[in-house]
């Protein structure tokens, strides 16, 4: 992949070393970081990949989206195709609907940005995601629900009021949201790695769906930090960047601190004056003007504030800062990092056997497995879905790379087991440019098995299958 940013040493830019070994040791002990990058006064000071994650490959950034769809809006507004106090219903006439109620009536883009709808919940909850018909799209299953607070009064975090300025734009500018930033946005930050998922209509879905390289979400966070100059250029209206990162309603109670300080059009704000595009299990672009300082990382985690604890209590203390020191051409070198693989044996008897088991029935449709030792110590489980079979190779104290479509769509995955003892074997699936990561245990006991799946973090339950098994007699 090729670089965007420059590259510098943390001594030549004024950080001390030893608090970035810090950093990422830290990040390593939370055991599901996939990645971070360090920027001071513009250079690459420090980065890190946790194999199988790489660099050169786009991750999936949730809600950091909602950050560069926000962007999109304010180059439209400086374009002159909307105003913050313009009315939804307006924007989206043909999906609003015949009599709208006097709270929607008052809906403008302000309210859409800073997440004040008047709704009581997201309304991407109360739609159906799979609609294609026309006259049944998304927006207007949005405008629909009903707005019980006065827009403008009554902050709830909504994924459904970014996916309505992305069709908003869309409508106004006849084409994608991805299309319309990567002349004014992408390509002039050099992100050429992007996609963004769409509606079944063809829109792009604004509050999620981005996927972009680690890289490139630094690119993002400096820009932002810049106040949208790149290169001398203004691409984005300086006033909006001040506007969209500042705190421009509250956003409280929550149990965690950094989630208390404030929201600005589709950016949070961070403690220590700091703020961040966020998404969900733990893909962050923070920018931290006092400190000329972005950091951006991807993750699959659960306590997102656990990250950003990291960062301030390895990064503000005094001791993190000294004078700069002339490392003339130098640049740090990566640090090397990797999630850890299944702790045990190669093998075991039980693999050996070449005995297949037979599944209760189960949701998942997995009706049987065999486990079987393969080359190279590694060890080869095959699972029978729908009546097909799918042979999945996990490396012992290795990762290996290959495709899972254990669930129909195939991804790109990274697998390891080892026998924990002679009857339990346990192995990890990452997927990879994903947060998501599959647990696998099988535990034997004589002609029996009982097979667990569990994913390390999920919207819903982690749970994917807890089921019991028997060895098939020939």
């Amino acid at each position: 992949m090729s670089r965007i940013l420059p590259r510098s040493t943390p001594e030549a830019e004024g950080l001390d070393p030893a608090a970035l070994r810090r950093l990422v040791d830290r990040l390593d002990a939370l055991e599901d970081v996939h990645s971070v990058m360090v920027l001071r006064h513009g250079s690459v000071v420090g980065e890190a990949w946790w194999h199988p994650h790489t660099a050169d490959r786009p991750h999936v950034m949730f809600s950091v989206s909602k950050s560069f769809t926000s962007t999109a809006v304010g180059i439209a507004v400086h374009e002159g195709l909307l105003t913050l106090d313009d009315r939804v219903v307006d924007l989206l006439p043909d999906d609003a609907p015949a009599d709208p109620g006097e709270h929607l009536r008052a809906l403008r883009v302000r309210d859409l940005l800073t997440m004040t709808t008047g709704h009581s919940a997201s309304t991407m909850e109360g739609i159906d995601r799979t609609i294609s018909l026309p006259g049944a799209g998304w927006a207007r299953a949005i405008l629909a629900q009903p707005v019980e607070h006065e827009p403008g009064t009554h902050f709830v975090y909504n994924t459904g009021a970014t996916y309505l300025l992305s069709a908003i734009l869309h409508r106004l500018t006849g084409e994608r949201l991805l299309d319309y930033l990567t002349p004014r946005l992408l390509e002039p930050l050099g992100i050429t790695h992007a996609t963004w998922e769409q509606d079944p209509d063809g829109i792009d879905v604004g509050g999620f769906g981005l996927s972009v390289t680690t890289e490139e979400m630094a690119a993002f966070g400096q820009l932002c930090l810049q106040g949208g100059v790149w290169q001398g250029r203004q691409l984005v209206p300086a006033e909006w960047v001040a506007a969209a990162t500042s705190a421009q309603v509250p956003n409280g109670p929550h149990g965690w601190p950094d989630w208390n300080q404030g929201y600005g059009y589709q950016f949070w704000q961070c403690r220590h004056g700091a703020y961040r595009a966020d998404g969900a299990f733990g893909q962050y672009v923070v920018v931290w003007p006092e400190k000329d300082l972005v950091i951006t990382m991807t993750s699959g985690l659960s306590d997102l504030q656990s990250v950003l604890d990291v960062v301030w209590d390895t990064l503000l203390p005094d001791a993190a800062w000294v004078a700069p020191a002339a490392t003339p051409d130098a640049e740090a070198a990566p640090f090397e990092q990797a999630l850890p693989t299944p702790a045990g044996a190669a093998s075991s008897p039980l693999a050996e056997s070449g005995a297949t088991y037979a599944l209760e029935p189960n949701e998942r449709d997995i009706t049987a497995l065999a486990v079987r030792r393969a080359a190279d110590d590694r060890t080869e489980i095959t699972f029978t879905v729908g009546g097909l079979d799918h042979a999945v190779s996990f490396g012992h104290e290795a990762w290996v790379s290959g495709s899972g479509s254990l669930l129909g769509t195939p991804a790109d995955v990274a697998t390891a087991a080892a026998w924990a003892d002679e009857s339990t074997l346990r192995g990890r699936m990452v997927f990879l440019g994903t947060p998501f990561e599959w647990r696998l245990e099988l535990r034997f006991s004589g002609d029996d098995v009982v097979v667990t799946i569990d994913q390390n973090v999920a919207f819903g339950e982690r749970g994917l299958l807890a089921v019991k098994g028997t060895a098939r007699r020939v």
